[in-house]
């Protein structure tokens, strides 16, 4: 329980409150956060296949937080559409998360794709998918914020 000031009407008054959000999802956000902020600066140092694979780890990381956020349990898939679906994400985001699911293998094993994953990659590419991702993130920030002021209401 955490105890929030809160306006009801013109008074302030104290109420404890479960706090918005646990440690766990705020743990998942903080990381999915520095994940995208470690992919700008790999495509600025010319590393797209990070790029790729930071992007992945951003999505997927930000979508579990919102998950544990809303539904208070941990989903252990890497499936970007999987986890998107459990919390609404909109259509229009169904087949970026379709595309950029399997860059969590391909930008980092030969195997994955039978080419080197460093070789696969050009910043077209990638600045789409931190574009997109950008845009994933904004759209789970909002969610959050929503759930937020519910539980404060």
């Amino acid at each position: 329980m955490k105890t929030f000031i809160i306006l009801k009407g013109k008074r302030a008054i104290q109420e404890q409150r479960e706090d918005y959000m646990r440690k766990e999802t705020s743990n998942w956000w903080t990381q999915a956060g520095r994940d995208l902020i470690s992919a700008k600066n790999a495509l600025r140092s010319k590393d797209y296949y990070m790029v790729a694979f930071l992007c992945q780890q951003a999505v997927e990381k930000s979508l579990k937080a919102l998950i544990l956020h809303t539904k208070r349990e941990f989903y252990p898939s890497h499936s970007l559409i999987y986890l998107g679906k459990s919390v609404g994400i909109p259509d229009t985001f169904h087949s970026f998360l379709r595309e950029l699911t399997p860059q969590y293998t391909i930008s980092r094993y030969p195997n994955a794709a039978g080419e080197v994953p460093s070789e696969l990659y050009d910043k077209e590419i990638v600045s789409d998918y931190l574009r997109k991702s950008e845009e994933v993130l904004q759209w789970i920030e909002k969610q959050l914020k929503l759930s937020e002021n519910s539980l404060e209401e």
